[in-house]
Parts: C-alpha cells; sequence; structure tokens
C-alpha cells in the first residue's frame, strides 16, 4: 500500500490544524492588538524608539517587530513585508516612517520591522550610527524570512516585498537577487534607496551641518543612486522626496525589461494628514527633512507590464529624507504592492513537496 498521499494529508491537516491553534493565541510569540503595539505619533514616538520589538529570532536572540492582521483565519493568504530601516534608525522609528502596519488588516499584511546590529563611526567623528552589515545582518534577515514563511505557511504567503529606506533601500537592492531571497523575493520598495535607472541625486543632499547649514556637494555612493537592473525579476516601486533629487528619469530600464508601456502620471495623491515621525535632532534643512506634515505627490506608473508587474514611481512633493511618508501616501504604495503578482514563496512550497 503506498502510504504517501495519506501521510502528505495527514500533514497537511496537522499544519493546518497548528495554524489555526497559534492565531488563537499569537504568532511567533506575538499577540495581534489593534492598534499595533508601541503606535506613536510625533514627539511621543522618542521615548518608544529603544523598543527593538515584540517577536524574537531565537537563533540570534534579536529582537524585531512583527505585525499582522489580528482577525487572520487558517489558510488565509497574506503580503509580507520585511520593512527595513535606515542608516542611524532603529525599526520602530521605520515602522512609523513607512507605517504600513495601520493598513495590516485591510490589505491582509504581515509586516516584519528589523534593527540593524552594527553601529559604525559617521565620517567626521561623533556618535556610531546602526548600519546594514552583510556579515552581521543578512543571517538575521534570513532567519526572520524564514519564521514568518513557517509560522503563516509559504502556501499562504500571496506575495513577499523588500521595503527600505535609504540604506536599508540600498541593502535591499544588495540581498534582493542573493542566493537566499532570488527565489523569495515578488517585488522590493525603494523609500529614498535608490531607483533602477538613476534618479539625480541633489549634490547637496544629507544631514546638515551642526550650525544647521547645508552639507557642502559630494557625490553620492552608487550604491544607492543607481542600483545595477539585477539578474532576477521583481517588481518595484521608488518613493521620494521632491527636494531629494534633482530629476526623476521619465523612463525604466525594468519597464523596458517587461516590456510596460509608456509612463503614465496618475492623479495627485493629497493628504490632509501628516506622516508619524521625522528627524528630530536634525529637521529644518529641506533636503534632509522637515517636520512631518500634510502634503501632496506625484505618482507616475509603467502600465501594462509583461505578467502584471508593477513599476513605479513616487515624488512627495516639498519633502526631503526623512518626513514619515503620509497615510494616502503609504495606503497608494501598499495598494500598488497589493496589485502586483507574486507566488514565488507559494512555488517555492510546491517545489519542496
Amino acid at each position: 500500500m503506498n502510504l504517501k498521499p495519506l501521510l502528505g494529508v495527514a500533514a497537511g491537516l496537522a499544519t493546518l490544524l497548528s495554524f489555526g491553534a497559534a492565531h488563537a493565541k499569537d504568532m511567533l510569540g506575538v499577540t495581534c492588538a489593534n492598534p499595533p503595539p508601541a503606535h506613536c505619533s510625533g514627539e511621543a514616538c522618542v521615548p518608544m524608539l529603544s523598543d527593538l520589538g515584540n517577536a524574537t529570532d531565537p537563533k540570534t536572540g534579536r529582537k524585531f517587530f512583527l505585525d499582522y492582521p489580528c482577525d487572520l483565519k487558517p489558510g488565509e493568504k497574506v503580503i509580507f513585508l520585511l520593512n527595513i530601516h535606515g542608516a542611524g534608525s532603529v525599526g520602530n522609528w521605520q515602522r512609523h516612517y513607512f507605517p504600513a502596519m495601520d493598513y495590516k488588516e485591510k490589505y491582509r499584511l504581515v509586516v516584519a520591522t528589523p534593527t540593524a546590529a552594527t553601529t559604525r563611526p559617521m565620517p567626521g567623528g561623533g556618535a556610531g550610527v546602526r548600519m546594514w552589515a552583510a556579515e552581521a545582518d543578512d543571517a538575521h534577515l534570513q532567519n526572520i524570512t524564514g519564521l514568518v514563511f513557517d509560522a503563516f505557511g509559504r502556501r499562504n504567503i500571496k506575495s513577499f516585498w523588500l521595503v527600505g529606506h535609504s540604506q536599508g533601500g540600498a541593502t535591499s537592492h544588495r540581498i534582493v537577487c542573493s542566493d537566499f531571497f532570488k527565489d523569495k523575493v515578488d517585488g522590493l520598495v525603494s523609500l529614498s534607496g535608490g531607483r533602477v535607472g538613476r534618479a539625480e541625486i541633489n549634490p547637496r543632499f544629507g544631514p546638515p551641518l551642526a550650525d544647521g547649514s547645508p552639507p557642502p556637494p559630494r557625490q553620492m555612493p552608487a550604491a544607492m543612486t543607481t542600483p545595477p537592473l539585477q539578474a532576477c525579476e521583481f517588481s518595484h516601486i521608488f518613493e521620494t522626496g521632491e527636494h531629494e533629487i534633482v530629476s526623476l528619469p521619465t523612463t525604466s530600464p525594468l519597464a523596458e525589461r517587461f516590456g510596460c508601456a509608456a509612463r503614465v502620471e496618475k492623479a495627485e495623491v493629497v493628504d490632509a494628514k501628516p506622516g508619524y515621525v521625522w528627524d528630530y535632532a536634525r529637521q529644518g534643512y529641506p533636503v534632509w527633512g522637515m517636520k512631518a506634515r500634510p502634503g501632496k505627490a506625484k505618482l507616475y506608473v509603467y502600465p501594462n507590464c509583461k505578467g502584471g508587474r508593477v513599476v513605479a514611481d513616487v515624488v512627495r512633493l516639498d519633502k526631503g529624507h526623512t518626513e514619515g511618508l503620509e497615510p494616502k501616501v503609504t495606503e497608494t504604495i501598499v495598494r500598488l504592492i497589493a496589485a502586483a503578482p507574486g507566488g514565488k514563496a507559494q512555488k517555492l512550497q510546491t517545489a519542496s513537496n
């Protein structure tokens, strides 16, 4: 008698029952909450930034934030976002800079937001800042991915996106086609973290000097400003503040690869509410960023891409590098993510069976 089909059914039922039982209490030891834990706005966020998370990577002992729909049902499909902060930041600031957690119920999002382990000195001296480094952090990012895939079920991961701000965006571009991520990641959101097909960076980009004056003109690192056209395929959304760039190209190498139609400008995104966070210590230089405030954004998409891929640019008007994304801008990006094709994780699950 061939027991293999029966064993497969039994394993599937066990996974389903385990998934349901876990959701009755928590996922990865995290009890779901609405609003999400450590949710804050404005200066009230400052004392909370030392909180590095509500979940733990058991292989490293490092904390990260996990946000997911509280009404998630067994077998329900979700979109997984790995939300990666920039240099000098931490996970809880990133959760509020790109607050996808506010839309976890509406768009069925699972959002994991870690904190880099490495502290490096800044040029010119001063206190060191957290920055992502391959040797210290890549395994942690892989561990989190594995934890989420296993806890929520690979077959239930509708799509998986890397989301990175600034150096977190550069890190996302560095790892997206690595051996671990290339068969898992469906898309990448660069939040001021590099556009495939360069958006020319303001030569005075950077934090203001101690007296508040602009930094001297400098050449930005190529890895941040001009990520290469990668060998693997993924949808790509680029977001930037208007003051960060000199110009935004009207073409895209990714759009050309996917056979997309010419760029189309969509209706302007108008926000009556500000984002949650900003650079509290260095606000005042528009290129770097002011206090979070309402605003408008331009949305450009390249339609009719092969396989339904999404290639889009979002330019937030009169904004710089560090103002947290406004609610409607955030939801616009999440809506683009939700509209893009996924399935790499599901194919990986099928291939392993």
